[in-house]
């Protein structure tokens, strides 16, 4: 492991993960990885009890970026002694709102994707399980606590950034912001800039059309299953 992203969600965290592994950190873990294969879900439904699974959860990656990993930097950071620390960040009211928009919108808000959520987990086991433990990381964060005040979920963001900053030694720490790019990250990790735009990927309505199109085909093969058994009743 060369480089623990401690930053939270919606602060470009596929960006970076794009990032870096056009830098040679490849492949580098994301929560995209536990969604194109839910049976990690579990990996980190341990973690969350207290075990430290971190070799099977990043076994072949050189970095990670997003939740689950952020959610465990802490522990993160003592297991990997020589890896350096990014810790992603965004203005507090723009992160309120993308989160409010996707993330905290898919466990709790009234939108379509959180109703094609739900469907899906009616018949699909693992995407049940993947919810479930991603609702638990969520209350244990703290981070929708009070989530119906924008300001104090936007306070909430901040006071994890400065946890982030006073945990981990200033020499492994990089802050950096998306609008940032390259440089600073060339610099930290010493690898030369790539000859390339930097990548910018994941709006908000990329993350619900995941959502959303997953749950329709999952649903779509289960019906397809249920037909024959419905004609002949």
């Amino acid at each position: 492991m060369r480089l623990i992203g401690a930053g939270l969600p919606r602060t470009g965290t596929l960006s970076q993960k794009a990032a870096l592994e056009t830098l040679g950190l490849a492949p580098c873990y994301h929560m995209v990885n536990v969604l194109g294969d839910l049976d990690r879900a579990q990996v980190w439904r341990r973690a969350l009890g207290g075990e430290e699974p971190w070799q099977e959860a990043f076994e072949g990656f050189q970095a990670t970026v997003d939740w689950p990993g952020s959610f465990f930097y802490k522990k993160l950071i003592d297991a990997y002694p020589d890896a350096k620390v990014l810790l992603s960040v965004r203005t507090a009211d723009s992160w309120e709102r993308s989160m409010r928009k996707t993330i905290w919108g898919l466990f709790y808000g009234d939108t379509l994707m959180r109703d094609m959520s739900s469907a899906r987990g009616r018949v699909d086991s693992q995407w049940h399980g993947f919810i479930e433990m991603m609702k638990e990381m969520l209350l244990r964060s703290g981070l929708i606590k009070d989530a119906a005040d924008p300001e104090l979920m936007a306070s909430a963001m901040e006071r994890f950034n400065e946890d982030v900053r006073q945990m981990v030694p200033p020499e492994r720490l990089l802050v950096w912001s998306a609008s940032d790019g390259w440089d600073p990250i060339c610099q930290f990790l010493d690898l030369p800039v790539p000859n390339t735009p930097f990548p910018h990927l994941n709006d908000g309505a990329e993350f619900a059309d995941r959502i959303v199109d997953g749950a329709l085909g999952v649903l779509q093969e289960r019906r397809a299953q249920d037909a024959p058994a419905i004609a002949t009743t």
